[in-house]
């Protein structure tokens, strides 16, 4: 099976499961209790910290664990929205191709009374600066615009928008769930007041996380009962996991170059391969781009009867975010750059890795074309199109 869905979830590395065994065996105290066991336990987990802080430029007590990403954007979103309120600002800045993680977080706050504004995209997929300096008002309690794109992999002016924001006094907060241990990360560079990633996209483990939060910005907890995080996140931490995180990002920015140069290459070798198939296109931006990233439409099929005939030839790829896998909607990505309905059902996103090889790009390159093929002469929309009764959308 080739395995190309990493933007779904990696496969845990040899180092981050050695890292968890042993701490099975050797910090299975209670990182809160006093007695060595506990306090053996808790220099681990703070050695977990400072790793985690290195490898985005901050300081170990402005990382907060959590269970994941989407925790981490919960807290984030909810802490600047109820700060804000408190001083009558109830104004919400993001993206409209956002994880749900965000969208759904301030669809919420929406009950309550908050007004969110939606920055569009152009149709590469990238946020202008000038449209967030526009949306900024008086009421402004955040701003929060993703790092990269889980979708499409378009990356984002994140520096430029932070900028913006500390000129402006707004908190920024950025979901680098993709970016992590993929792109360079410098919060105090950046302009980042918030960020959230997640470990199983960089090797590590699945349900561990990290919240970065700048000291001084606002963080109210999120789940309540005891004081661990500095009493901001109850619950004993899963120490394991965690470090097992911490060694998966450490040896991810470690490599990130040449692991980020050969993911490149096989992304850039994929996109030409399957541009050669008519009348589909690329989504999102070329050039700005995560490294082992590629999405394309293919007019005229359906996305699920080309994911299920690629894993019948043993490649494993998805039509956008797992995390929405089993909706029948259209991406609420491709839609945003422009992709109409019927066109946006016919997606694939490839995510590449590491571990992938050119062999592995050239089979799926034939393979797609195979099965693009294959659906097209059973489609009667594709028949449609070659008789010339309906137009095609993709040239």
């Amino acid at each position: 099976m080739i395995y190309a869905d990493n933007a779904a979830t990696t496969k845990t590395s040899p180092l981050a499961q050695k890292v968890m065994l042993d701490a099975m065996e050797r910090f299975w105290g209670n990182p809160s209790s006093l007695h060595t066991p506990g306090q053996q336990a808790r220099e681990a987990l703070q050695s977990a910290r400072e790793a985690v802080a290195k490898a985005i430029g901050a300081q170990p007590r402005e990382i907060y664990f959590t269970s994941g990403g989407s925790e981490a954007d919960n807290q984030a979103i909810a802490s600047a929205a109820k700060v804000g309120a408190k001083r009558g600002k109830k104004h919400l800045i993001t993206t409209a191709i956002e994880h749900h993680a965000v969208l759904h977080t301030v669809e919420e706050l929406k009950k309550d009374g908050f007004e969110v504004t939606l920055i569009p995209v152009d149709e590469s997929g990238i946020v202008k600066v000038s449209d967030v300096a526009a949306a900024i008002r008086e009421d402004t309690a955040l701003v929060s615009v993703m790092f990269a794109n889980n979708e499409i992999g378009t990356i984002q002016p994140v520096a430029e928008i932070g900028a913006l924001c500390r000129e402006k006094g707004v908190p920024f907060h950025t979901d680098a769930v993709q970016a992590a241990g993929h792109l360079p990360i410098d919060v105090n560079a950046q302009n980042i007041d918030m960020l959230s990633l997640s470990g199983h996209k960089f090797h590590g483990p699945r349900g561990v996380g990290a919240l970065y939060v700048r000291r001084g910005a606002p963080l109210l907890t999120l789940i309540h009962g005891g004081a661990q995080e500095s009493g901001r996140r109850a619950g004993t931490e899963n120490l394991p996991a965690i470090l097992g995180m911490a060694a998966a990002l450490e040896d991810a920015v470690a490599h990130m170059e040449e692991n980020g140069a050969h993911a490149a290459r096989l992304r850039d070798a994929l996109i030409d391969g399957l541009s050669r198939i008519p009348h589909a296109a690329l989504n999102g931006s070329r050039e700005h781009r995560l490294p082992g990233n590629v999405n394309f439409c293919f007019e005229g099929i359906e996305g699920e009867s080309l994911l299920l005939l690629l894993d019948d030839k043993g490649i494993a790829a998805s039509s956008g975010s797992a995390c929405t896998s089993g909706s029948l909607d259209p991406s609420h990505v491709l839609l945003a750059i422009g992709r109409p309905h019927e066109v946006a059902h016919g997606s694939l996103r490839l995510s590449l890795d590491r571990e992938n090889t050119m062999e592995d790009v050239e089979y799926i390159i034939k393979a797609a074309t195979e099965v693009v093929n294959y659906l097209r002469d059973m489609s009667p929309v594709w028949k449609a199109l070659q008789r010339g009764e309906r137009d095609y959308v993709i040239q």
